[in-house]
């Protein structure tokens, strides 16, 4: 048999999965010359040099889009997150809720035992208008700064995005399974009667309006404008494809479980790339890794797919002229637009798949979102109640979130089983994997529940199981957006104790406000933004001027509008993350409106299905073009789908209630 090469373009997410996968995966047929064996050959190459390990050590840790960043670069100090933070655990039921592949990866690669919490606050403390409140002081005589149409400032901001849904949604009716989702994508149409007035009427597809324009008509200008403050996310809000931005904002629902990993997210990463390098050696296939090197273009042939690469010392000029069997495109829709480009002045033979015109059409069908993350670290938590002192609106940070895994902690220290049922069983409130803002309503739900009351130890045990340090966010509509509170979170907790926050958490229009501070008053800008690869160098020290900016707008959110920034103190580092620069250009994509997203979905990953009497085997995977955009879930999902369909690779989880990619 000859040798085959795969090739891989891209080492964050989609592309650490998708050589794992080829490296783990089981067949599904009996014979399968597409399965990796003895003596091929698999390639790794990214733009960047991510630090996987010392052996392949490098400027930032890895993860794509992923980046954890440690205090002084120590991994053994605190940590917080300057990219994805989190995924959606899932506790493995057929129907139950959650990231499935991130949390089977994660289990496959024994780092359960590293999972915890990282659940919001049920109370965030907002700052709108330059009025600061907690959600739960949001009332009628206590409304939000908006004059919004039928009230909505009396109400928390995120009610309008029940509003917006109320046309096709509503809480007994809808879809709630992910092929049920996928269904409503293609067919969800407003389904109640419009005022004449309404831009929009009934039996209008969702899919060709623009969530924005949507939002607009059922809220007006204030409430709009009140929901896309109050929500944290402009992406949220943007003139995305109206029935996926359904499900999008459907994600951040009580009971949802968020959960990372204690040595940082970007931590997974060295564990995948960890398990390439174990189980090529393992099975005799030669793994070529290449950082620094990007694809530069790509064709087809009959003999296989031809490609060329650059460096990141020369990115434009031709570095190698190469040949695979297949290649992996694991990249954004900047960096697939970037190879695009030089396939379609190359003088070689073959065909540009990536150039054809519906090709083009299906790539250019998502938005691309940018996204700014800064982080600081100090040496007190002074945002909220310590014996020190507390700011004048400290962000509540303390919760009781009782999971089936703390049922289980329980059943070991002895708890009365009879309560635990019932604990269970409990509907009015529910208790199990419901956020509690403080202990006595906790307390006073599971007493309501097993009606009786708990002694004293019964107390403590439920309620040191429960109890939660979550991380915020504060919102508001400064440009810091955002503040997410990681605190001290050091591996080994002997050392002094530093706390981190990641103190602007923003994106589309916000981004730019920073970018002009980025090089401070007295500089100029001597390198073009298009050759800017900050994301791949990683996090970048702040100038005293964005820091100083930074204190104004936390002093102000935290100790109130008129608050000097001198509240704040000086931070002991601070850097930031730049993702609207290459090669991403882009924190994360959404879907835009007059697309079928399924038959994208289906489409794109293998491109030349768009293209007359061509099969190529040029895949693109990555979040992109997923089912969970913004999220690690996406990335593995879509190189699942390929490496399922396209090599005969047995699902790594039953898919019955969970297709990875729309189904037809």
């Amino acid at each position: 048999m000859t040798k085959k090469t795969y090739s891989i373009f891209g080492a964050g997410a989609a592309g650490l999965y998708t050589a794992w996968r080829l490296l783990d995966g089981k067949s599904k047929l009996a014979k399968n010359e597409k399965m990796l064996v003895k003596g091929d050959v698999l390639e790794l190459y990214d733009w960047g040099k991510y630090d996987f390990s010392k052996k392949n050590p490098g400027t930032r840790a890895p993860g794509a889009r992923v980046c954890t960043w440690h205090y002084k670069d120590d991994k053994d100090n605190s940590y917080l997150e300057l990219g994805g933070m989190r995924y959606l655990y899932w506790d493995g039921t057929p129907e139950g809720p959650g990231h499935r592949l991130v949390t089977k990866t994660i289990e496959e690669l024994d780092l359960k035992k590293d999972s915890v919490p990282f659940n919001e606050s049920a109370d965030p403390l907002m700052s709108l208008r330059s009025k600061n409140m907690y959600i739960s002081d949001i009332n009628s005589n206590q409304p939000a700064p908006y004059f919004a149409n039928n009230y909505a400032q009396d109400a928390p901001p995120d009610d309008g995005f029940t509003t917006i849904q109320s046309v096709a949604i509503t809480q007994t009716s809808g879809p709630t399974t992910r092929r049920e989702w996928c269904k409503f994508y293609e067919e969800g149409r407003i389904n109640i009667d419009m005022p004449d007035s309404s831009i929009f009427q009934k039996g209008d597809l969702l899919k060709e309006i623009g969530y924005w324009n949507l939002g607009y008509d059922m809220l007006g200008q204030e409430g709009f404008g009140y929901l896309s403050d109050g929500n944290g996310y402009s992406s949220n809000v943007v003139n995305s494809n109206s029935a996926q931005s359904f499900n999008v904002n459907d994600e951040f629902l009580p009971g949802t479980e968020y959960k990372t990993l204690i040595k940082g997210y970007s931590s997974l990463f060295d564990s995948l790339f960890e398990e390439v390098e174990k189980l090529a050696k393992q099975k005799g296939i030669t793994l070529n890794y290449y950082p620094n090197v990007r694809l530069r273009s790509i064709l087809h042939t009959k003999s296989g797919v031809n490609f060329t690469t650059a460096t990141r010392k020369d990115p434009d000029a031709l570095a190698e002229r190469k040949k695979c069997d297949a290649a992996f495109l694991a990249m954004p829709r900047a960096a697939i637009e970037l190879v695009a480009q030089a396939s379609r002045y190359s003088d070689a033979e073959g065909v540009d798949v990536l150039n054809h015109e519906k090709v083009q059409l299906y790539l250019e069908s998502v938005l691309m979102e940018p996204s700014y993350k800064i982080g600081m670290f100090f040496d007190t938590p002074w945002w909220r109640v310590t014996e020190a002192g507390s700011p004048t609106y400290p962000a509540k940070i303390t919760s009781y979130f009782l999971t089936q895994e703390g049922i289980e902690k329980l059943k070991k220290e002895n708890f009365p089983s009879k309560y635990l049922k019932e604990i269970e069983k409990a509907k009015n409130p529910v208790i199990i994997a419901n956020t509690f803002n403080d202990k006595a309503s906790f307390i006073a739900a599971v007493e309501n529940a097993i009606q009786e009351r708990l002694t004293f130890k019964e107390e403590k045990q439920i309620a040191t199981i429960a109890e939660l340090d979550t991380i915020g966010p504060s919102i508001t509509d400064m440009p810091i957006r955002q503040v997410v509170y990681f605190g001290d979170n050091a591996r080994d907790g002997k050392g002094k104790k530093i706390y981190g926050i990641l103190a602007s958490y923003d994106d589309i229009q916000y981004a730019t406000f920073w970018k002009a501070l980025e090089l401070g008053p007295d500089a100029t800008r001597e390198i073009p933004e298009s050759r800017d690869c900050q994301p791949l160098e990683g996090p970048r020290e702040a100038t005293p001027v964005m820091v100083k900016m930074l204190r104004s707008q936390l002093a102000s959110l935290h100790f109130g509008p008129q608050a000097d920034y001198s509240y704040v103190p000086e931070p002991l580092e601070t850097r930031y993350m730049d993702w609207s620069l290459p090669p991403f250009n882009a924190g994360y994509h959404a879907y835009k409106s007059h697309y079928n997203l399924g038959d994208v979905q289906r489409k794109i990953r293998k491109p030349s299905q768009l293209v007359p009497n061509t099969d190529s085997e040029i895949f693109i995977v990555g979040e992109t073009y997923s089912n969970d955009q913004a999220w690690v879930e996406g990335a593995f999902c879509t190189a699942e789908s390929v490496l399922n369909d396209f090599f005969g690779i047995e699902p790594i989880i039953d898919e019955k209630y969970y297709p990875f990619i729309s189904p037809e």
